[in-house]
């Protein structure tokens, strides 16, 4: 299955209606403090951290091409007269707040149906569906990594409560060091940190036994993704190979 295919299987967790409001993040971040707080913020929303235009992986974009960022827009402020309002709001979402809904979730696949497919695929997707209820929280529950090089006024790591280690070489199960950016102290302070977690053995769960088999049929028994999903991606045109980055 092609990477980015499966990035779209984030949609699925709309389904978890158990839950009145859930926090979403991606296997490469890292909680280093209680954000149980962000459950308290007003639903709603969708909330999420705002993201970075000025890495290279955004180098197909007209924020990359006249040097705008949101993260700093008086630096170089959109061009109105030119290029019209500027774009909307755009977050990472690698983390994000959200309250599960059956009917969101059946709206999201008919709406991936006749949506075109973009180059930072779910990413590009979520923010285009939550873009009117979209509400910006501080680089602290979603720290990007560029933002250390990039907009280093803006970082406190004292009060940076989450972590992603998103960058190119940043992984800490595969840090080299060698990559660009990767040989800063505050990088391999905060991969040390990944590890120190990872290694500390009072933070793991007991093992448990599956009690009953899994029933036949199932999704977890087969392995695979739930039809609704594979059928919104087929529509949309995504059930074929197109090589995508990670934006997360």
């Amino acid at each position: 299955m092609p990477y980015y295919v499966i990035n779209y299987s984030k949609l699925r967790i709309w389904d978890f209606v158990e839950y009145r409001k859930m926090v979403y993040l991606d296997a490469d971040i890292q909680v280093y403090d209680n954000i149980d707080h962000l459950f308290d913020l007003p639903d709603g929303h969708f909330y999420a951290v705002l993201d970075c235009f000025c890495e290279k992986t955004w180098s197909h974009s007209k924020q990359y091409e006249i040097g705008y960022c949101q993260q700093c827009p008086d630096r170089r402020p959109w061009p109105v007269a030119e290029l019209g309002p500027p774009p909307s709001l755009y977050f990472n979402a690698g983390m994000f707040v959200f309250e599960p809904s059956i009917s969101t979730g059946k709206s999201l696949l008919s709406t991936l149906e006749i949506t075109t497919p973009t180059l930072f695929a779910e990413q590009d997707f979520l923010n285009m569906y939550f873009r009117d209820i979209y509400k910006p929280i501080p680089l602290d529950y979603n720290l990007v990594m560029a933002m250390l090089w990039r907009h280093p006024g803006k970082v406190d790591l004292e009060k940076v409560k989450v972590v992603h280690y998103c960058a190119a070489g940043s992984k800490p199960w595969k840090f080299t060091g060698k990559e660009e950016n990767m040989d800063r102290e505050d990088i391999r302070m905060l991969v040390k940190k990944w590890w120190d977690v990872y290694n500390d053995k009072s933070l793991d769960l007991p093992r448990r036994k599956l009690t009953g088999p899994r029933e036949v049929g199932s999704p977890a028994a087969a392995g695979g993704v739930k039809k609704p999903l594979i059928s919104s991606l087929s529509k949309a045109g995504i059930g074929r190979f197109v090589k995508a980055p990670s934006a997360a």
